[in-house]
């Protein structure tokens, strides 16, 4: 058996350029997690920014003028609306749904059972709907308010003047400045 030493001496060389170009790829990976990240970040605070100008700076400044609405020479218009949001905590979730229940919006809670079946239980599956529980299977409840239905009934109880427990439901009311440009 012949060694051919300049053979294998080209097969380091080529493993070598091989390991530099995965070095540099590597490299290039990091710098644009860097650059993503520092993206991120500036997104992040441009976003501080906006909701601080559109529900503080421009809402006071125009509450302080007496104006909700202001149409611009161009056709533009500058309006401050109330803005709601509401959200239901793991820990609240039970007084939440029972309030909801109480005061007769129980209907806007959501009731899913799912049951999961593994491979090759198709007939299972097809058996259960009618023999759930004769078949040994227990179901999983999910109860939930859909997040835009919660939000829409805290702004419509709020503007009627109704009760709405703002502690169980985490409500937050703003103010939220929108633009309309004249097409």
């Amino acid at each position: 058996m012949k060694i051919d030493f300049e053979k294998d001496q080209e097969n380091v060389l080529q493993k070598t350029a091989n390991i530099q170009t995965l070095a540099d790829q590597v490299e290039k990976l990091e710098d644009l997690q860097k650059r993503f990240e520092l993206q991120e970040d500036n997104l992040k605070n441009t976003k501080k920014q906006i909701d601080n100008i559109s529900g503080e700076v421009i809402p006071t400044m125009m509450s302080e003028m007496g104006l909700s609405h202001l149409k611009l020479m161009d056709g533009s218009s500058v309006d401050v609306k109330p803005n709601y949001s509401a959200s239901i905590t793991i820990a609240n979730r039970e007084a939440a749904f029972g309030w909801l229940r109480n005061n007769g919006l129980g209907d806007i809670i959501k009731n899913e059972i799912s049951v999961s079946f593994g491979r090759n239980e198709d007939n299972k599956a097809a058996d259960y709907a009618v023999l759930a529980e004769s078949q040994g299977f227990q179901p999983q409840q999910k109860l939930k308010v859909e997040p835009m239905t919660l939000k829409a009934l805290v702004r419509e109880r709020i503007e009627a003047g109704k009760e709405m427990p703002t502690e169980i439901f985490n409500v937050f009311v703003g103010n939220k400045t929108t633009i309309k440009r004249k097409q």
